[in-house]
């Protein structure tokens, strides 16, 4: 390297020889740091990507619960699956439990969310109310349910007055599992919530109050708009988990598929394929396609995503 006055000039071996340090360092950080995400890996690879293949295979075979003398079937399974009539069923309760719980359970947690930031007295009380369901394991909270709805003994009929046959009723099924849904998950969202309205730049509604803005003109205008990004996750979270519902639907139809196959999901009827009837191959089949739904709502979640936030750029 020469220097002239200001100028400093840097010669060709000295550049390759910076670059190669600069390639060097790289390296030796990447080595460092995949001693770090090295466990991560293994774990990865040995609880999803290898269950992931394993189940690809299945699928493209006639395997039975025992796992002796499987055959390669090729794509017969997935033939089957999409003229079989009760995977249509079940994937269309699924998406039904979904279009009734995301809705209800953004607004409701949005609502109690504000209810909760805005008491002054008993705060810690509000919030632990509202997010204690969520911390229930989900036989517990359908157990729970499932003794308020009975209708001999349940206090749902007697408080309110009526005789509705919720747990045997194919019209009210359902609905009795949205509202155990409801009570159950709604505290996840809830803080997720609440830790947004906190984040609110307080500024922002003493501008507004001073502006002359009541409190509905200040939720509208400035704490929605504020909420756009979480309300975007909670909708996200909500629509893939409530797709995957089983458990609580289960247990509360003890382990059977309601009134006339009315709450019977899509996960349950997999598992009724491969565990009831025996054929692993099917079931296998079954799960690659609820897979591949999975990953297109999550992959259409993020191009909408980032189309909105490259629109609003």
């Amino acid at each position: 390297m020469t220097a002239t006055g200001a100028e400093t000039v840097v010669t060709p071996a000295r550049a390759r020889t910076a670059a190669e340090g600069a390639a060097v360092r790289r390296k030796q950080g990447f080595q460092h740091g995949a001693w770090f995400i090295a466990p991560f890996l293994v774990l990865f690879a040995l609880f999803v990507i290898w269950p992931l293949l394993r189940g690809l295979w299945l699928s493209l075979t006639d395997a039975n619960i025992s796992g002796d003398g499987a055959n390669f079937v090729g794509l017969d399974n997935y033939r089957e699956a999409l003229e079989d009539p009760l995977v249509w069923e079940s994937l269309g309760h699924s998406a039904y439990f979904t279009l009734l719980v995301v809705p209800c359970i953004t607004v409701l947690a949005f609502l109690l969310a504000m209810l909760a930031h805005h008491i002054e007295r008993g705060t810690w009380l509000w919030r632990l109310c509202f997010f204690a369901p969520f911390l229930l394991p989900s036989t517990v909270a359908a157990n729970l349910w499932q003794w308020l709805f009975n209708p001999g003994t349940g206090m749902i009929n007697h408080v309110f007055g009526i005789e509705v046959a919720w747990l045997t009723d194919k019209s009210y099924a359902m609905l009795a599992v949205v509202i155990c849904t409801l009570w159950w998950t709604v505290g996840f969202s809830f803080l997720l919530y609440l830790a947004a309205l906190q984040g609110v730049p307080a500024h922002l509604y003493e501008a507004a109050r001073l502006d002359g803005a009541n409190a509905w003109h200040r939720t509208v205008h400035i704490t929605l708009p504020m909420m756009r990004h979480i309300t975007g996750l909670v909708v996200a979270l909500q629509i893939l988990a409530s797709l995957q519902v089983f458990d609580q639907a289960v247990v509360m139809m003890d382990f059977l598929p309601g009134p006339e196959g009315s709450t019977r999901t899509f996960v349950q009827y997999t598992l009724e394929e491969g565990f009831t009837g025996y054929r692993v191959g099917y079931a296998s089949a079954i799960s690659i396609i609820f897979f591949v739904i999975i990953a297109a709502v999550a992959l259409a979640r993020m191009w909408l995503l980032r189309t909105r936030e490259e629109g609003g750029r």
